[in-house]
């Protein structure tokens, strides 16, 4: 056998119901879109815990790496079994082969290593896991479900290299750079899907086809928010510059929301650096928050005041930046987003608007 040969496949079987309640804890909070969040206990409310179980809503099992308990939902996000809407939409575009060779990045509660697992056999599925209690849980659950596929303990950001490569990279946590280790480790022909959270305001579905030169090159899908690989979660740094004041007629609610996103893969592509925020108050207000690690910005608009304040601070101005980065998406016509796509190389990731050979030039 030629290295890198796929051994023959024995005929997968009938794919086993994957259900979902398995997976989730007794105790767990919940995070619906339109509405505030709340807990679900499977011993006070058994039936609330199901219907949740079996909702289309994300489920947060794990706060601030468990140094938090979910009681209040207070606490950064660490851990969650996304919406069955959001893992369906990823799995479609990742759309394995029968025998396919699957590297998942984040195990989290097991119950997608379990849908993958089911689709394509346990010995196909590898699938990582940095936290031990995560681990130690959903091999627990899977057992309960039925599944024993390959579970590693390590950081994901560096993949699985004794076991490439594989025809399918799928990732269940966010990134803003896609790691170059997937890549490599990945056959050419093969697909990595991940959620890409830039920056900038927004995260969306990338799909990614290894060429077999070191890239993988592919466009963006659905708008996704989900929580950030650990070996790319960065804090705020504080800027102690004094702010320089200014005005623009630039409205920044249209720069947030232009498009369905297609300004946000734009932006990002232009700024890579730049994080922003923003935030609807009450009297029709709105603020939008901008920083880098050396520089920050203030925007404000207020609808009784012409004109619209600006803060900014440290050697760049941001809002300039990300105004001009703005309005040249603007000169291109307003683009949407799916002409936007995204290379990765060894030496890191650009975007691009229609082709490749059309790279959007940071600012």
């Amino acid at each position: 056998m030629h290295q890198g040969d796929k051994p023959s496949q024995k005929p997968v079987e009938k794919p086993k119901p994957v259900p979902r309640h398995l997976f989730i804890p007794d105790r767990a909070w919940c995070d619906p879109d339109d509405g505030p969040g709340f807990l679900i206990d499977r011993t006070a409310d058994p039936e609330t815990w199901l219907d949740v179980a079996y909702s289309n809503m994300a489920i947060v099992t794990q706060m601030d790496d468990g140094a938090t308990d979910l009681d209040q939902g207070l606490g950064d996000y660490t851990s969650s079994a996304s919406a069955p809407g959001v893992v369906a939409a990823g799995l479609r575009l990742l759309d394995p082969y029968d025998g396919d060779e699957v590297l998942e990045i984040g195990t989290g509660t097991g119950w997608t290593a379990g849908l993958l697992a089911s689709r394509l056999g346990d010995e196909n599925v590898t699938s990582m896991e940095i936290d031990q209690t995560l681990l130690t849980t959903a091999t627990e659950q899977l057992k309960k479900a039925g599944f024993v596929p390959r579970l590693i303990l390590g950081d994901g950001a560096e993949g699985c290299p004794e076991g490439a490569p594989y025809d399918r990279v799928h990732v269940t946590c966010g990134v803003r750079e896609v790691p170059h280790a997937w890549v490599e480790q990945t056959r050419p022909g093969g697909v990595i899907v991940a959620p890409w959270m830039p920056r900038w305001e927004g995260g969306h579905l990338v799909k990614l086809v290894v060429v077999g030169d070191g890239t993988a090159v592919g466009r963006f899908h659905s708008g996704v928010d989900f929580m950030l690989l650990r070996a790319q979660r960065r804090r705020r740094t504080r800027i102690e510059d004094v702010y320089r004041k200014s005005t623009t007629y630039l409205d920044p609610r249209r720069v947030v929301r232009s498009s369905a996103g297609a300004e946000v893969v734009a932006i990002a592509g232009m700024l890579p650096d730049v994080y922003g925020t923003h935030e609807n108050q009450e009297g029709g207000e709105f603020h939008l928050s901008l920083w880098s690690d050396d520089s920050d910005a203030q925007v404000h608009y207020a609808p009784d005041y012409k004109g619209i304040a600006v803060l900014q601070r440290g050697p760049r101005n941001l809002w300039d930046a990300l105004e001009a980065a703005y309005l040249r998406w603007v000169s291109w016509g307003s683009p949407h987003k799916g002409r936007f796509g995204m290379t990765v190389t060894p030496d890191g990731q650009h975007m691009w608007l229609d082709s490749p050979d059309h790279r959007i030039i940071h600012r």
